[in-house]
């Protein structure tokens, strides 16, 4: 059986973090597909705007030769992803295990028989960090 996996991410300021979980990602299925989030959903999920526009952030991961295909991710509820994607595993940072919207995503999940995998958040360099260094968090 063929797995399809699915990465949602911002993946603004394209960083280490980003790597990892794409990385991992890909050894864990055999179709990796990323959801790049639009500037709309990002900014009302995280209460900003990207730095990085969203067609440059999508040219960003249609280059890595990891990533199979990348769609616009367009949801703030993910689950809601999968009518477009229909992925198998859809793979988070271990930041979203046991919390109310992990375990709310994980519930809503089942109805599809799709499951999330938690990879190890990088605790190092994420994005609100990088945004802080250059005065814009």
């Amino acid at each position: 059986m063929t797995i399809r996996g699915y990465v949602p991410g911002v993946f603004d300021m394209f960083h280490i973090g980003h790597l990892r979980i794409l990385l991992r990602a890909r050894d864990a299925c055999d179709i990796l597909i990323a959801g790049v989030v639009t500037d709309e959903v990002a900014q009302s999920v995280k209460g900003r705007y990207p730095i990085i526009p969203f067609a440059e952030r999508v040219k960003i991961v249609e280059h890595l030769r990891i990533v199979d295909e990348v769609v616009a991710d367009d949801q703030v509820e993910k689950d809601l992803m999968w009518e477009r994607v229909r992925y198998d595993v859809l793979f988070k940072g271990s930041d979203w295990k046991d919390t109310e919207k992990g375990r709310k995503l994980e519930a809503a999940l089942d109805q599809y028989d799709a499951h999330i995998h938690y990879f190890p958040y990088t605790e190092s360099t994420s994005s609100t960090q990088l945004r802080a260094l250059v005065g814009d968090g």
